[in-house]
């Protein structure tokens, strides 16, 4: 029987349906870390040690896949996501061998989407030919700007000229799917600054583009010692425009910082935005599955559906000792009822479309009434649009999202204002 669909009774006859279930992989090194990322990521130091790290995330997945054995029994990966670091200073051989190690423990799902990232400054020249034949089908091109200068401010190991030569060389050895990631908001950018770098972009055609503001993270170096960013409005100006002209050369918005051309959404972070449930190998990586030890909803009406996160030990060299034990695991949490309708909608309003009600109880364990409060106050402000067949933000919901979402924190929360 399919896992994700498939269902069993709870204590008062509530249905259970399992969300899709995707594979993230998490390599950590890079060629240099950025000022700004906060991700685990680790500058090379010394050779990867790549063969043992391929031989770790096969025995950290035979871990998870033995924990959660009776969430995931049935169930089958619909998307796997490389993500770093710098997934692609990895061999296409050993990408070959985590995705083919992963699908001898779990069925992949027909036309699975393997998105890998990379770095244009890092690419080898023939190898994404060499990726594709791995079962890479989707490529994913940290670019940030096409200006030198910016590139530079942001501590980047690669020119325009090295973004655009790699995106061709992905599209030419036959890799329809390729993302573009942009920043806006750079130190010093203004507004035609960040149009051309959508002009560029748009330039290339590539599948699709993630447009997000440079946020200041905590413990970064721009934290620390701050470039001179755009302020607020003028941010504000650049994301619309840039969405305005990505409208107009075909790239549809349908997440708050995602652009795609019909068909071509990322399905993996669909997956994370409409609440599924994923598996996280590597290094610092994190996952989340639903569903108690015998898969079933406890109590709906109170206690909802069962929802643990796990995170492993963000050090690579720990991680490489403790691969096959516990003690790879840097952290569990069980998610609190009272949290989830939070929770849930923090990831669903990020969608423009917003989700079906019937998700929300199908990935929660929850009715609907335990949201109705929320709903109306919502409807209230005028940031959800009032229609029962759909949770979906109006415009102003989408513009005053942090607020829109605070509406589903427990009651106990702090007041809530507008921005």
């Amino acid at each position: 029987m399919n896992g994700a669909a498939r269902a069993q009774s709870g204590g008062r006859g509530q249905v259970a349906t399992y969300p899709p279930l995707s594979l993230y992989v998490h390599i950590p090194w890079c060629v240099r870390k950025c000022p700004y990322c906060d991700f685990n990521s680790h500058g090379l130091r010394a050779p990867m040690p790549e063969r043992d790290y391929v031989a770790a995330l096969m025995a950290d997945l035979d871990g998870d896949l033995r924990d959660f054995a009776d969430a995931l029994a049935g169930r089958e990966i619909t998307s796997v996501f490389f993500g770093g670091g710098t997934p692609s200073l990895f061999a296409p051989e050993s990408i070959a061998a985590i995705l083919d190690g992963a699908a001898a423990r779990i069925a992949f799902a027909e036309g699975c989407e393997v998105t890998l990232e990379t770095n244009p400054g890092t690419v080898e020249h023939g190898r994404f030919d060499s990726y594709l034949e791995a079962g890479v089908n989707r490529i994913s091109f940290g670019v940030q700007s096409f200006n030198d200068d910016m590139l530079g401010a942001l501590g980047r190991i690669h020119s325009a000229g090295d973004a655009e030569s790699a995106i061709k060389q992905a599209q030419d050895a036959g890799c329809a799917n390729v993302n573009i990631d942009l920043m806006y908001a750079l130190p010093r950018q203004t507004l035609e600054g960040a149009l051309a770098d959508i002009e560029r972009a748009i330039v290339l055609q590539p599948a699709h583009v993630s447009h997000y503001q440079l946020t200041l993270e905590p413990g970064t170096p721009f934290a620390k010692r701050p470039p001179p960013l755009p302020d607020h409005d003028a941010a504000w100006d650049m994301q619309e425009a840039c969405q305005a002209r990505l409208a107009t050369a075909g790239y549809a918005q349908y997440e708050v910082s995602a652009y795609a051309q019909p068909g071509l959404r990322c399905r993996h972070n669909l997956n994370y935005w409409g609440f599924g449930d994923y598996l996280g190998i590597g290094a610092g990586a994190h996952g989340k599955i639903s569903g108690t030890a015998d898969g079933r909803v406890r109590h709906p009406e109170t206690s909802g559906l069962r929802v643990s996160r796990r995170s492993k030990v963000r050090s690579p060299r720990a991680y490489l000792a403790h691969a096959a034990s516990a003690l790879r695991i840097g952290g569990v949490e069980c998610v609190a009822p009272e949290q989830l309708p939070f929770e849930f909608m923090l990831n669903a309003l990020r969608l423009n479309d917003g989700v079906a009600p019937s998700d929300y109880q199908a990935r929660t364990g929850q009715p609907l009434a335990t949201i109705a409060s929320g709903l109306h106050e919502a409807r209230r402000c005028g940031w959800l649009v009032d229609a029962a067949e759909r949770l979906q933000p109006t415009p102003e919901g989408r513009r005053f999202l942090n607020d829109l979402v605070a509406v589903f924190l427990p009651a106990s929360g702090p007041e809530r204002r507008r921005a």
